[in-house]
């Protein structure tokens, strides 16, 4: 009951800090970009709270009860990727923005291709975002399990109603500032939880004799965990729309690549931590069904209730931070690159609002429906992570630093991408062939595409429309 009680409090703080920000809410851009006023500090406290989220928590820490030290490749590819982002992708999308007034991903694919490509990654992206706020979803839902029993259900409907209520009202201008305290609470909470466990797992040379296999100290790969994650996470870290919104908001382009290249070094850094936790888990708790629930029975049993309590806070910091980051490209993307381009190309700012924030709880409810067929938070992460990666890495890369490719070019990418993992799905079930997973051989497709389409289609027969 008392660790009900600290997290039912914290989560009517982060509410109440939320829609007091809101208040700040004048105009579609302040929801939007917050005003295009997010400085370095700010920039890195969004960022680093959305990347560190149920994946980056519960979900290593059971790839690291299952795989060891190749989980660092989890969290360690979103730092490679975002290192990427921070010092080319970011702040030349960024200037773009800025100059054109540019709000989402798709005002972006617009202004560079034309409307039909917007249309296409609007409708992906509903389906791409949907799936990994499902995904936080889950991790919401294991964390009030554990505490307090309730059903996987109820978790979800719980967790999805916290991070709508203060998200919808004010945005990504709320979602900055009540970042900035969800991360401190993360930060804190990890950077404490971690020794105590190792204490408790009588440190490294206790988890070296306990587990004895050397393939769980590989820190290159082991069972599904390892660099290959690169290819699966990294570009999405570049051209997550989520992401790259955040970056619409940076004030002028130091900001970005100070502030998402602090963020890119911190995940570098936490990389470790649930690797670790994992490995500390597996000890103590060696025969847990289900791995994701090693970090949860860790703050649980293995810590004093403080250090439980904090650790516990932490994890539910990263699910809410993660999914108000989903729930922020869901409602963009629909009321801006759809609503208002496609069904209402008058609408108001006021009207472009009332659709975001339906767009929100509406988001918010589907993810509820998926997060309940999906067995882990990896799993759902997963298809979000090859869809978005597949579908937006060639054309907005291609579209930053080439003039050449089209509209014709980036379509022809995104059904090329799409189709390439489609078929590796049905060829093997998405197992790898060889060493290339259905990302890789999606973003190959993806590029080859997109090169062929350039080079043999001529520029008359790609401007017909």
């Amino acid at each position: 009951m008392a660790y009900l009680t600290i997290i039912v409090l914290y989560s009517g703080f982060q509410i109440a800090l939320g829609l007091w920000v809101a208040r700040r809410v004048r105009a579609a851009s302040d929801f939007f970009v917050a005003g295009r006023s997010l400085g370095p500090g700010l920039l890195f406290a969004t960022m680093l709270a959305a990347n560190i989220g149920g994946g980056s928590t519960i979900g290593a820490t059971g790839l690291g009860y299952r795989d060891g030290l190749a989980a660092w490749w989890w969290v360690g590819s979103a730092g490679l990727g975002s290192l990427v982002l921070a010092l080319w992708v970011g702040p030349r999308i960024r200037t773009i923005a800025a100059a054109h007034d540019l709000r989402t991903i798709g005002d972006f694919l617009e202004w560079r291709y034309d409307r039909r490509v917007r249309a296409a990654i609007a409708a992906l992206l509903w389906v791409g975002t949907i799936a990994i706020l499902a995904g936080q979803l889950i991790g919401i839902a294991w964390i009030l399990t554990i505490v307090i029993g309730i059903p996987k259900a109820a978790g979800c409907a719980i967790g999805a109603g916290v991070v709508v209520a203060y998200f919808a009202a004010g945005g990504l201008l709320s979602s900055a500032v009540v970042n900035v305290v969800q991360l401190t609470v993360k930060l804190a909470g990890f950077a404490i939880a971690l020794p105590v466990v190792l204490r408790a797992a009588a440190g490294i040379d206790g988890l070296r004799a306990a587990i004895v296999e050397p393939d769980f100290w590989n820190p290159w790969q082991h069972g599904a965990s390892g660099w290959i994650y690169v290819a699966l996470l990294a570009p999405n870290f570049i051209v997550s729309p989520g992401l790259l919104q955040k970056v619409y908001g940076a004030r002028d382009d130091n900001a970005v690549r100070v502030g998402v290249g602090l963020n890119a070094l911190a995940l570098l850094a936490y990389a470790i931590v649930p690797a670790l936790l994992g490995l500390s888990a597996r000890v103590l708790h060696p025969a847990l069904e289900n791995r994701e629930l090693a970090l949860p029975m860790l703050f649980m049993h293995d810590v004093p209730f403080a250090v439980g309590a904090l650790g516990l806070a932490a994890v539910f910091s990263a699910e809410v931070s993660a999914a108000d980051a989903v729930l922020f490209m869901l409602a963009t993307s629909l009321s801006q690159d759809l609503y208002r381009r496609f069904v209402n190309p008058g609408a108001t700012d006021r009207q472009v609002l009332s659709v975001a924030r339906v767009a929100a709880v509406a988001g918010g409810g589907l993810a509820v429906v998926i997060a309940l067929v999906s067995k882990t938070i990896v799993d759902a992460l997963s298809i979000f992570y090859t869809l978005m990666a597949v579908c937006l890495f060639v054309p907005i890369v291609a579209g930053l630093y080439s003039r050449r490719p089209r509209a014709l070019d980036a379509l022809s990418a995104i059904a090329g991408g799409g189709l390439a993992v489609l078929a590796v799905q049905i060829w093997d079930g998405g197992r790898p062939i060889g060493l290339l997973t259905p990302a890789m051989c999606g973003l190959a497709a993806a590029a080859v595409v997109c090169a062929a389409t350039v080079l043999l289609v001529p520029a008359t027969a790609a401007r017909v429309r």
